[in-house]
């Protein structure tokens, strides 16, 4: 049996891999999402915390506002983590 891979040499990889300014802007999020990421097309949602919460090691308090992905403030929501709108 043969190898199929190809290898490349070192100028070849350093200019694949080298990353470009734009597109790290075009993927990144304006702001920090906390929890599941967002899916392609949806925009995160700022809640306001209603009990103490833990979101991937970080400890957010009562009152607190944080960005998360529309599916996880439905979630959140659902549980009672998010605090009742005025209205």
């Amino acid at each position: 049996m043969t190898n199929p891979r190809k290898t490349t040499t070192t100028a070849e990889t350093t200019a694949d891999t080298a990353p470009t300014a734009t597109d790290d802007t075009a993927t990144a999020p304006a702001t920090a999402v906390a929890g599941p990421p967002l899916r392609e097309g949806q925009s995160p949602e700022k809640v306001v915390l209603a009990h103490h919460l833990v979101i991937g090691g970080r400890d957010y308090r009562p009152g607190e506002s944080v960005h998360v992905s529309p599916d996880y403030a439905r979630q959140l929501r659902g549980n009672g983590y998010i605090a009742r709108g005025r209205g």
